[in-house]
């Protein structure tokens, strides 16, 4: 993971982009806008957005291998878990010089640190589900995703 974000970066994302509420038509907007998204850059990404234990929006791009959900997944399980965006989760464990997967309480074919998948949180209340793209490098999974959620937001 490439050093594009520093740790207070990435929770100040996290502050900022969060939603006064969230629902189905939600799910549905933001799924759509990551996909124009995906159009534009031709990214061969799976984009899934995950909320109240059920999976709200999913669509994988031309170009996509199976595999793609399995990252998606495992980006996913990783935010549910720690409730913060798989890019600081990254960038925590590489400040730490630690391998995230190697830990021992990891079981890296459930968990990864790669970024793309980012919290939904709703203000003054937590961590709902989250929004996950899979198929770029970590950084720009990450970017894809918070463009997403910050043109939504305003």
């Amino acid at each position: 993971m490439s050093d594009h974000y520093s740790l207070a970066e990435l929770l100040a994302q996290e502050t900022q982009l969060q939603f006064e509420f969230f629902n189905n038509e939600t799910a549905w907007q933001l799924g759509s806008r990551l996909k124009q998204l995906a159009d534009v850059q031709n990214a061969p990404v799976a984009i899934e957005v995950y909320a109240y234990n059920q999976r709200l929006f999913s669509f994988a791009m031309s170009g996509t291998q199976p595999d793609n959900q399995h990252w998606v997944q495992r980006k996913r399980q990783t935010v549910l878990r720690f409730g913060h965006s798989t890019a600081y989760i990254g960038r925590y464990n590489q400040s730490k010089n630690r391998d995230f997967e190697q830990q021992t309480h990891i079981d890296a074919r459930e968990y990864c640190a790669h970024g793309g998948s980012f919290p939904i949180r709703i203000k003054n209340s937590g961590v709902i589900g989250a929004i996950t793209v899979s198929g770029l490098p970590s950084d720009e999974d990450h970017q894809m995703v918070i463009n997403a959620i910050a043109a939504h937001c305003g």
